[in-house]
């Protein structure tokens, strides 16, 4: 499967949303929303577990719909924030100290290309 990176620097390919609508597996996607919903403290049901990836125009999560970082990718028209001449601003500054991960994705990102 090929890797694909969200605007932020998360890895969709990875998410198990993600995974779970592109296995059309249930079980996953009850899973993932039985999760999703303590760790946020939010109601997920399975119903919202269905995401082609953030870079997506068809399915996303409902989140990814109005995430700030995203939103703002998309109105640049980049593939993500590593391609980015503004990286890294402040909405991401803030994800990566929540989200170090995400850091080292677009920093590599960045020097590979």
């Amino acid at each position: 499967m090929e890797k694909i990176i969200a605007f932020c620097g998360l890895i969709c390919s990875e998410c198990p949303a993600y995974l779970a609508t592109q296995n059309d597996d249930d079980v996953e996607r009850k899973k993932t929303a039985e999760m999703w919903s303590k760790q946020f403290n939010a109601d997920i049901s399975p119903e919202d577990i269905n995401c082609d990836g953030c870079i997506s125009d068809e399915r996303v999560f409902e989140h990814c719909n109005v995430c700030e970082i995203r939103l703002c990718g998309k109105e640049k028209g980049i593939l993500n924030c590593g391609f980015c001449d503004e990286y890294a601003c402040e909405k991401l500054a803030k994800f990566f100290e929540a989200v170090p991960d995400a850091k080292t994705v677009l920093d590599s990102v960045r020097t590979s290309s």
